[in-house]
């Protein structure tokens, strides 16, 4: 082997590697497919059952490639997947990959909670005691 082949063949190993590595960390995530409201009405169609490309299409105004690209990022995701059958290809949601935003939810959730909870308690205390020294306020006025 020689030198130059050697030198190509390690430069397009780190190249795939860096290409491999870009992929992973740029992969979409359920949080972008939720942001669009096109894919999540493309997902609650899709919750009631599977339907092909073409149907699915139907449903919106938009063009049929731009159905198909929202499909392509919601695929991405793993919030959907496309099965062939014949000629037509079918959409299914795949909605356990919503347990991710669900539990991401729930931790603010238990967050906002707590903090709501504590205002509460002190705004309580604060008109607590608000009313007792106008009460004293009013005794000494008498």
């Amino acid at each position: 082997m020689g030198l130059h082949f050697r030198n190509r063949l390690v430069s397009l190993i780190f190249v795939t590697e860096r290409l491999l590595i870009y992929y992973y960390f740029m992969r979409r995530d359920v949080f972008q497919a939720i942001a669009d409201p096109t894919r999540r009405e493309i997902i609650d169609l899709l919750a009631a059952g599977q339907m092909n490309l073409n149907t699915l299409a139907d449903n919106f105004t938009i063009s049929r490639p731009a159905v198909s690209k929202q499909i392509k990022i919601l695929t991405q995701c793993g919030l959907v997947t496309i099965t062939r059958l014949g000629r037509e290809h079918y959409c299914s949601a795949n909605l356990q990959k919503f347990g991710e935003v669900a539990s991401w939810i729930e931790k603010y959730k238990v967050f906002w909670n707590q903090k709501l909870d504590a205002l509460g308690d002190f705004l309580d205390k604060e008109a607590a005691a608000g009313n007792t020294s106008s009460l004293k306020s009013n005794k000494n006025e008498k």
